[in-house]
């Protein structure tokens, strides 16, 4: 590591680089613009003046760790149980310390799970993981209590129907939560059938969960939450790669609009990267530079046709997906940390086993 990035990462950890297309004092330039939108007390909203939610804050200090800035990812994460609710929730929506949306959304609330897990592999701190493992436990509890007969995920207890998007996170949560029980000496094996019913859902049963087909992160986010994987996961994301991916430019939000995002085009990266398509990741990496500042942050957008930045903003959850991806793709084409195989799952507990015998399907048990 250079001598003018930040310090505090154990002996052998680096900010991690693609050369040639980010290096790690661009990494640790992005890291230090996620820091720079958060607020007094750890929060770190969408942007400045904006709300945060969980999931995104999480994703947030997980990038500012791997970007160097370990002071910043820590109170991040000391941020969250505070608003953790009795029964394991958290609200969607929290603003300048005040809850703006109650809803307990299953994605946000699993969330917390993976970013503890991603902090154990950086620094090993077995302290830490004992001190957010009774928030995690109660987070996921909660969460399984929210599963439907068909393996899905309720994405509200005040509204029916599961999303695909989010029940695919939530799955990647899962298993990140039994690493972690693994970890301090658990066992919870109701989370364990959960997975394993999930996973069966999200294989076989994707036409169940709520029509969201629109937006790109249904159609991907299968694959970057770790249920499906090899030559289904290869097919899955051949099925739609022309209705978003725009060459040069990245991959649409939503099919119907002119519109790339920084967010989604870093989340595909990493799942091309979790297939082994490392090629096709790096070149979409470097055609979403387009949307770089000259902070090292990220507009979210580009409207191509008016050849507009929209919205204008830069936020943290975009650079924090490009920080990401840049770890995940360092693996191969550069250095990385030894968390960047976080979305590869290669360092989680293995598939639960897919358990659902009231669909009668012939895969389900």
């Amino acid at each position: 590591m250079s001598a003018d990035l930040p310090t505090g990462l154990p002996t052998g950890t680096v900010v991690p680089a693609v050369p040639g297309l980010l290096e790690a004092e661009d990494v640790a330039l992005t890291a230090a613009s996620i820091a720079g939108m958060q607020e007094p007390d750890g929060a770190v909203p969408f942007t400045t003046g904006q709300h945060a939610d969980v999931w995104n804050h999480v994703e947030a200090a997980m990038a500012l760790l791997v970007g160097g800035r370990v002071a910043e990812a820590e109170a991040a994460y000391a941020w969250v149980p505070r608003w953790q609710r009795a029964d394991g929730s958290f609200p969607l929506r929290i603003e300048r310390g005040e809850v703006t949306d109650e809803r307990g959304e299953v994605n946000v609330s699993a969330y917390l799970a993976v970013g503890v897990w991603h902090h154990w592999l950086l620094r090993r701190e077995q302290a830490f993981v004992e001190r957010y493992w009774p928030v995690v436990d109660a987070a996921l509890t909660w969460v399984c209590a929210q599963q439907e007969d068909f393996g899905g995920l309720t994405w509200t207890p005040s509204e029916r129907g599961a999303l695909l998007a989010g029940s695919s996170s939530v799955y990647q949560s899962l298993r990140a939560g039994l690493s972690l029980a693994g970890l301090v000496g658990e066992s919870r094996p109701a989370w364990e059938l959960a997975a394993g019913r999930l996973r069966h859902a999200l294989r076989r049963h994707r036409s169940a969960f709520l029509d969201k087909s629109r937006y790109s992160m249904d159609w991907y986010y299968p694959v970057l939450g770790g249920a499906v994987r090899g030559e289904e996961a290869l097919a899955l994301l051949g099925t739609r790669w022309e209705d978003f991916v725009r060459p040069g430019l990245g991959i649409r939000c939503v099919d119907t609009n002119p519109w790339v995002t920084g967010a989604e085009t870093s989340e595909l990266v990493m799942a091309l990267d979790a297939v082994g398509r490392v090629e096709d990741a790096r070149r979409l990496l470097a055609d979403v530079q387009h949307l770089r500042a000259d902070d090292g942050g990220y507009w979210t957008g580009w409207v191509y046709g008016d050849d507009v930045i929209w919205p204008q903003e830069r936020t943290t959850y975009t650079a924090a997906a490009v920080v990401l991806a840049v770890d995940a793709l360092g693996a191969t084409l550069g250095s990385a940390t030894p968390g960047s195989g976080i979305m590869r799952g290669e360092t989680l507990v293995p598939h639960p086993p897919e358990r659902d015998l009231r669909c009668g399907c012939p895969d389900a048990g």
